[in-house]
């Protein structure tokens, strides 16, 4: 951070953070929770708030068993260890967090070859999938797994809808292939369709789902499928370092979050709705995609307006802090830190400062090189 920033900040008020629904703190009432949770050796498997967790999220999703790690990427990663061998091959959609956000994971960790299936709209449907399984030819990969996104972060936070899942599911059976969801956010899937996490579970072997997301969580994610398939990844999360002792503290924080922090994601996606229609009133900037279903904001700046890093620097010395992901693409996210004054609040920076100046360009490029 430069030497001025502290005294930019410091004329605005307040800050409001929407980089990402992973900047929440835990909230008083969730700290006393995990101040009071009962705890245990998790790698003797004897922690009985660890147990209550994973109890309650593999039925919640209508599976056999769940197991506690640190990540969601850890929890991915040891699915695609566990449903493969090395020298496979998975599909994803292009843009998947698998794929690109996890650090090359399945090639590093398991020796499995990624194949990325481009689209428009981050659906990877069973017509995308058709033609894409390599023959049964020593000299091809084996496919073996399909992994989906649910909700799709590059897609703009887009609900993948639950009949393209089942359609995938009894598709990728008929083949003989595995499926994995990275629910890292299904929890805004559930609360913006009303479709209960069963009927999302019975569509996939396995998912992943994170508590330091949407649900306010310092920490944590959980693998959930059968109890032969828990088993085995119990075994990688050991082999990935992700063995924890006395994890109940952390868990006892998702337990909170469940109870608490679920249905009122509704309104986080409201508030992503008001600051989407004020990115919409602002010339130079387009959504992307136009309709905003949850929490993710995704928009692209008009090179007349200026760069992403032009907005966002723009914005930052307004007090509203957004996240520039490409030369010209930005993000925004509401979660459990942003009230609905922060909100309201974040809309009238955005439409004020994105219409009222007609360029920002350049403002991003005062800063030094690596200052964020």
């Amino acid at each position: 951070m430069n030497p001025s920033d502290g005294a930019e900040m410091a004329q605005t008020s307040h800050i409001v953070d929407l980089r990402s629904d992973t900047v929440t703190r835990p909230t008083p009432s969730m700290r006393s929770f995990m101040m009071a949770a009962p705890v245990g050796d998790d790698v003797f498997d004897e922690d009985p708030t660890v147990h209550e967790l994973q109890q309650k999220v593999a039925q919640y999703f209508g599976h056999e068993a769940a197991l506690f790690v640190p990540s969601g990427t850890m929890a991915n990663q040891i699915a695609v260890r566990v449903h493969t061998r090395p020298g496979d091959e998975l599909l994803c959609e292009a843009s998947s967090h698998i794929y690109v956000w996890e650090a090359g994971g399945p090639a590093a960790l398991s020796g499995v070859t990624c194949r990325p299936l481009a689209t428009d709209d981050g659906l990877l449907t069973v017509d995308r999938l058709e033609g894409k399984i390599r023959p049964d030819n020593e000299h091809y990969p084996r496919t073996r797994l399909v992994c989906l996104e649910n909700t799709h972060n590059r897609a703009g936070g887009r609900v993948v809808p639950l009949s393209l899942m089942q359609d995938v599911r009894r598709w990728a059976s008929s083949h003989g292939l595995a499926v994995h969801l990275d629910g890292a956010r299904l929890w805004n899937a559930i609360v913006a369709t009303g479709v209960d996490g069963a009927q999302w579970g019975e569509c996939v072997d396995s998912l992943s789902v994170c508590f330091s997301k949407g649900l306010g969580a310092p920490v944590g994610s959980c693998l959930v499928g059968s109890r032969e398939l828990i088993a085995s990844a119990r075994r990688v999360r050991k082999l990935f370092g992700g063995g924890m002792r006395q994890a109940g503290v952390i868990a006892a924080a998702a337990l909170f979050a469940l109870e608490h922090h679920v249905d009122r994601l509704a309104e986080d996606h409201r508030h992503a709705r008001l600051i989407a229609e004020a990115l919409a009133d602002c010339p130079g900037v387009k959504l992307t995609p136009p309709t905003v279903e949850t929490n993710l904001v995704w928009f692209e700046i008009d090179p007349e307006l200026g760069t992403a890093r032009d907005v966002q620097e723009a914005l930052r010395r307004e007090g509203i802090l957004i996240l520039s992901t490409g030369p010209q693409e930005c993000r925004a996210v509401t979660h459990l830190d942003v009230s609905p004054t922060d909100a309201a609040r974040s809309a009238e920076v955005i439409r004020r400062v994105l219409r009222s100046t007609r360029t920002i360009r350049g403002i991003g490029r005062e800063r030094l090189p690596g200052s964020d």
